[in-house]
């Protein structure tokens, strides 16, 4: 979700291959990008209902790597070679799957769903503020900067700040927020060590989930029970968020890079929080206060200024 948004590389493969158009026109695949992670979170919601929240991070990348794994089986696709490219991997995994889908889970065990996707929404503004630090060539322009001071001026809305945040768990929403930072760092990451590496988008993401279940795998005995019977919903939504959420939405997310460019494709993080916030309220029943959609518009409109670039950062 994502994020991202999940599972962010921007690895060229070594030699450009003609793009086969696909038979479905791109703005219905955006559409049902959109949707896919707009009720993701949801299926979180749903998921921890039955399952503890390492469990159902478990089970999403079980699904998720399994549809990636079909898919590299259909187009012949190798995984990575190299000590140093799979420890790479590992730290993108950690960070932009294992890390920020467990805090996701954790964090709608104490807060609902819609302020769960509007914390998401704030990645861009994290990952504007890292990049004045860690990418000395993303110069910001002064449009940028002004919109990361509104974007955090529309998360203070949504977390209520002039009441003292009253009502708000500070645990569950940190831990969505810190979810949301993990994003931007991953790909700060990835984009310093694996860009340019030779391997396919496909190939590397592949990888990097499969590394990521590994990872859950060690972690979750450790810190959960087996349950003492099967929740079907709880399980469904899992095996939805994994396979639909997880596995289809990356497949997806790349195609429409790859057709209509990475600044339109990205434009999906805007309609996330606002499919989250309606699936939230008009399926689970959650209470919406004002300031809650308020403050996703603010920091919407602050997103979206911090990716306005002038005539000298176009084309990046």
């Amino acid at each position: 979700m994502v994020t991202v948004m999940t599972t962010a590389t921007t690895a060229p493969t070594s030699a450009p291959l003609p793009v086969r158009r696909p038979a479905l026109d791109w703005r219905l695949r955006f559409g049902a990008l959109s949707l896919i992670w707009g009720f993701s979170f949801l299926l979180i919601k749903v998921g921890t209902d039955g399952y503890a929240p390492f469990q159902v991070t478990l089970g999403r990348l079980v699904f998720g790597t399994a549809v990636l794994a079909l898919a590299m089986a259909v187009k012949r696709a190798r995984l990575p070679r190299g000590l140093r490219t799979w420890g790479h991997l590992a730290v993108a995994a950690f960070l932009l799957n294992a890390l920020p889908f467990s805090l996701f889970a954790y964090s709608e065990l104490t807060i609902p769903s819609t302020l769960a996707g509007i914390c998401n929404a704030t990645s861009p503004l994290w990952g504007m503020a890292l990049s004045l630090v860690a990418l000395s060539e993303d110069r910001p322009s002064r449009v940028r900067v002004a919109g990361l001071g509104v974007g955090f001026l529309g998360v203070l809305t949504v977390l209520g700040a002039w009441q003292g945040f009253h009502g708000l768990d500070g645990r569950g929403t940190a831990m969505a927020l810190l979810a949301s930072l993990s994003y931007p760092v991953g790909w700060i990451y990835v984009r310093r060590t694996l860009a340019g590496s030779g391997y396919s988008t496909l190939s590397l993401t592949g990888a990097q989930l499969l590394l990521a279940t590994v990872q859950l795998a060690f972690v979750t005995p450790l810190f959960t029970t087996f349950p003492e019977r099967v929740a079907l919903v709880p399980l469904l939504a899992v095996a939805a968020l994994g396979a639909l959420g997880t596995g289809l939405a990356v497949l997806i997310q790349y195609g429409l890079v790859g057709e209509v460019g990475p600044t339109t494709a990205q434009m999906v993080t805007y309609f996330i929080p606002v499919i989250a916030t309606g699936a939230g309220v008009a399926i689970l029943g959650e209470s919406l206060r004002w300031s809650t959609p308020v403050g996703a518009v603010i920091v919407l409109a602050g997103a979206a200024l911090t990716q306005v670039r002038g005539r000298a950062g176009e084309g990046a």
